[in-house]
């Protein structure tokens, strides 16, 4: 009974209640966040280095490098990680979604997006008559190469433990 009744008692004190600010001093998910708004402000930046012009669409566009699927859970995992250590449960929940994301990222998606320009290219040579000649193209970059997963990977890593650093000065 006296356990009932200091639970109850904790539950109304203000400390134990979750503030906004506590979702800025999780680690994992600044990380994850930070990670995931610096890959795809990267892609930014990437595209006018290869296509010598600015497109902010890709701020908000799947593909190109770096990986911002990558650099988001390796961010929230390699946070995880340094917060919390690597022997525990959810450092292996976070490290086996992490890989997962991945693979799907390096590999199904990329095939998608391959087979979105087969199938792009076919549309493209149907005769004006034929019903499918008007319909829209599919989006082609789905996917990422292995370099744009290791470039998301290594941004997030990064992001994370220069976070965590922070961290530790309590700033």
């Amino acid at each position: 009974m006296e356990g009932a009744v200091a639970a109850a008692d904790q539950s109304l004190d203000p400390a134990a209640v979750p503030s906004a600010y506590s979702s800025f001093s999780n680690l994992p998910l600044v990380a994850a966040f930070v990670s995931f708004v610096a890959a795809q402000s990267l892609k930014i930046v990437t595209t006018w280095y290869k296509e010598k012009r600015w497109d902010l669409k890709r701020m908000a566009g799947s593909g190109g490098m770096p990986s911002s699927h990558s650099a988001t859970v390796i961010g929230l995992t390699v946070a995880i990680g340094l917060r919390d250590g690597t022997g525990g449960s959810l450092f292996a929940i976070a490290l086996v979604l992490a890989s997962i994301v991945m693979y799907d990222a390096s590999s199904v998606r990329f095939h998608a997006g391959r087979q979105a320009e087969v199938l792009n290219q076919i549309v493209f040579e149907l005769p004006p008559e034929h019903p499918l000649a008007d319909s829209r193209p599919l989006r082609e970059p789905l996917g990422h190469t292995p370099p744009q997963v290791a470039a998301g990977a290594a941004l997030g890593c990064f992001i994370a433990y220069i976070l965590y650093l922070i961290s530790l000065l309590g700033v």
